[in-house]
């Protein structure tokens, strides 16, 4: 009976989201924006979440002017499906709506090459490509085993240390990738005006404004203050109610 209980409240739930989401398109191919907004975050309320939900949602708040709701939200679909590409030129024109220019300084030497080859793809992927190339060798390992030329059972031998080489680089790479992800911590400016404090408390010196929209990476907290990062490298703290974590 518990289990019968369980299943309907999970089926319930499904159509509760789906139904929800469905009005949500509806209301934003009417205009209706805000409404399609209470209809899409209340499929938030129920912890349902995708990379399509945010998209949309974003979208709506892009349509209202709204820039730091627009950013966080497409920032959180990317989060979910970070090669995108519709989600990614969304952002981009979200971001010439905030009034902050933000510089990235690009990083050089090995750090750089390592983030470039390890960024060609999400964690996730490079799981699978691991698996994947355990699936080779071990098709490999079949094919040395039975072999009966010396000239294939070498081939096959061969192969074999090459893709426990690409095992180990994949593998790797995912930790690198997922140890990224897990420390790097990005959030979004909603207050209009926010003051960057030089140290975690309002009577020190300011270092610079920042405005909604903004991207920053948070990293210690005391209290009420969290001590942020941009992509220039400036660092200040700033009140933690002014910003929004992305994940």
């Amino acid at each position: 009976m518990k289990k019968l209980v369980f299943i309907f409240l999970l089926v319930s739930q499904v159509f509760f989201a789906q139904s929800n989401f469905e009005k949500g398109n509806a209301l934003y191919q009417k205009g209706n924006y805000d409404q399609a907004i209470t209809a899409y975050e209340s499929i938030l309320s129920e912890k349902k979440e995708s990379a399509e939900l945010y998209f949309n949602l974003a979208n709506c708040y892009y349509k209202l002017n709204k820039v730091a709701p627009a950013i966080y939200n497409y920032e959180k679909a990317l989060v979910l499906n970070p090669n995108d590409t519709e989600i990614q030129n969304n952002l981009l024109f979200a971001h010439k709506m905030t009034i902050d220019e933000i510089k990235v300084i690009p990083k050089v030497g090995f750090a750089k090459l390592l983030r470039d080859f390890t960024g060609i793809f999400h964690y996730d992927s490079w799981a699978w490509i691991t698996v994947s190339f355990a699936g080779l060798f071990l098709l490999f390992f079949i094919g040395y085993y039975f072999s009966q030329l010396t000239l294939s059972k070498r081939i096959f031998f061969i192969g074999m240390f090459v893709l426990v080489f690409l095992i180990l680089l994949s593998t790797l790479a995912a930790l690198f990738e997922k140890s990224h992800d897990t420390n790097e911590r990005p959030a979004i400016v909603f207050s209009e005006i926010a003051q960057v404090k030089s140290e975690p408390k309002s009577s020190s010196s300011d270092v610079f404004i920042l405005h909604e929209g903004a991207k920053v990476y948070l990293h210690e907290s005391i209290e009420n203050w969290v001590k942020i990062e941009l992509t220039d490298g400036s660092e200040g703290w700033i009140e933690s109610n002014n910003v929004k974590s992305v994940k």
